[in-house]
């Protein structure tokens, strides 16, 4: 898998390739809050993924390949707010991607299913990006700047 983000003056092109995967599979792409994952690519003690925001469908097709591309913001400066929950503005700097199907992932052990789609009966989260080891930070904040204790994105 590869992603690419492009930086526009209004908003920004990612493009997402995928390759060797097994045909036929399709995903559900969402930029998220938090990644389940360290910087080291170990479990987070708490793995919610936070806040997520859905982006598009990937479809791989019969030679093992596929391709999305989406223009929003992104870099920077992405994120979402819900005042009737009081939910402060919260960005999401991670991708990451969930089976649309949850018998796509069985023959892994996954059984249930996760909100994750359309229908909201997704399978498990397939990839996602890790944080910056010093920033704590996605790999869509390409900005930070380090606090006391903590890093913000500078938008």
């Amino acid at each position: 898998m590869r992603v690419t983000v492009d930086r526009g003056d209004l908003n920004d092109t990612a493009t997402v390739r995928l390759r060797g995967f097994k045909p036929g599979l399709g995903f559900d792409l969402f930029t998220i809050q938090h990644s389940p994952q360290t910087a080291t690519g170990a479990r987070d003690p708490n793995p919610s993924v936070g806040l997520a925001w859905y982006q598009t469908d990937l479809q791989v097709g019969q030679d093992g390949t596929g391709h999305a591309r989406i223009r929003t913001v992104l870099l920077d400066q992405i994120f979402g707010v819900d005042k009737d929950v009081s939910l402060a503005p919260t960005n999401t700097f991670h991708l990451g991607f969930w089976f649309n199907n949850p018998s796509d992932a069985a023959s892994c052990g996954f059984t249930g299913s996760t909100p994750f789609n359309g229908e909201h009966h997704a399978g498990p989260l397939a990839f996602v990006t890790r944080p910056n080891a010093v920033t704590n930070l996605g790999p869509l904040c390409t900005d930070p700047s380090l606090g006391n204790n903590s890093a913000t994105c500078n938008p």
